[in-house]
């Protein structure tokens, strides 16, 4: 860096080189002042491919919009060592197409937590077809980058109710995405819906799941989805150990 900087220095005009040397050191710590600092950057991840009916996909927003207005949550957030967390959605479905993401919300008062609730139950469907999961982890990692905030932990929270199916033409596969996840050191957990694969769960832990404490919730319909989206964001704002099922927690 230092030679960088004599060649720089003897390339331009004294003057010129001054104003420049003076640029770049004011505009990191503008740049590092543009970030906002909290505990935990998340996105969720909901699937809205073919097999997700209209009913099914409204239970996954008004489950997650009933998750950030639980007193639960929201104490867990509070809870955290800066007492914020940043929240966006990506809803996900054919490989070939973007997901649908939100932007970034700010959550540190019930207040916020609120708005992003009413954000979440409202969100409309826009996406259909496939189920690329890789794609949708893809888009919801880069959905990351440039966010304006700073986490101490970056968490997918992925749900679904089927295995990735083949795409027509060449995308993110769940492999290359959990690749992706690794080298970015972001935690991807997985919330299987095992209305018509009872095996999903065991697919999850073994091809979606990835990172520090990453784990997998499994359900048996759309109707536990709002009691397991708000046991699983505790674990995940509150960094807890994992647990595999939401039977764990009626002692089954």
């Amino acid at each position: 860096m230092t030679a960088l900087f004599d060649r720089a220095e003897k390339a331009l005009h004294p003057a010129v080189f001054l104003v420049l040397l003076g640029l770049a050191f004011a505009g990191a710590p503008r740049a590092a002042l543009s970030q906002t600092a909290v505990d935990l950057e998340l996105v969720l991840a909901v699937d809205a491919s073919a097999s997700v009916d209209a009913g099914e996909y409204a239970l996954q927003m008004r489950g997650i919009a009933a998750a950030f207005r639980s007193a639960e949550v929201q104490a867990a957030i509070a809870g955290g060592p800066l007492g914020r967390i940043a929240v966006a959605l990506a809803v996900w479905a054919e490989a070939e197409r973007p997901a649908d993401l939100s932007p970034f919300v700010l959550i540190e008062a019930p207040m916020s937590a609120e708005r992003f609730a009413q954000m979440a139950e409202r969100w409309p469907r826009r996406v259909n077809g496939g189920t690329g999961i890789g794609s949708g982890l893809a888009h919801a990692m880069r959905h990351f980058d440039r966010n304006g905030f700073a986490g101490a932990r970056q968490v997918v929270d992925v749900s679904g109710d089927g295995r990735e199916t083949p795409p027509r033409d060449y995308t993110v596969l769940i492999d290359t995405a959990r690749g992706m996840a690794l080298s970015r050191g972001v935690t991807i957990n997985g919330l299987a819906i095992e209305t018509d694969d009872p095996e999903l769960a065991a697919w999850y832990r073994a091809h979606v799941a990835s990172g520090p404490q990453s784990f997998v919730l499994a359900i048996d319909d759309y109707g536990d989805f709002a009691e397991a989206m708000r046991r699983k964001l505790l674990r995940e704002i509150e960094a807890l150990p994992p647990v595999s099922r939401l039977d764990a927690a009626r002692g089954r």
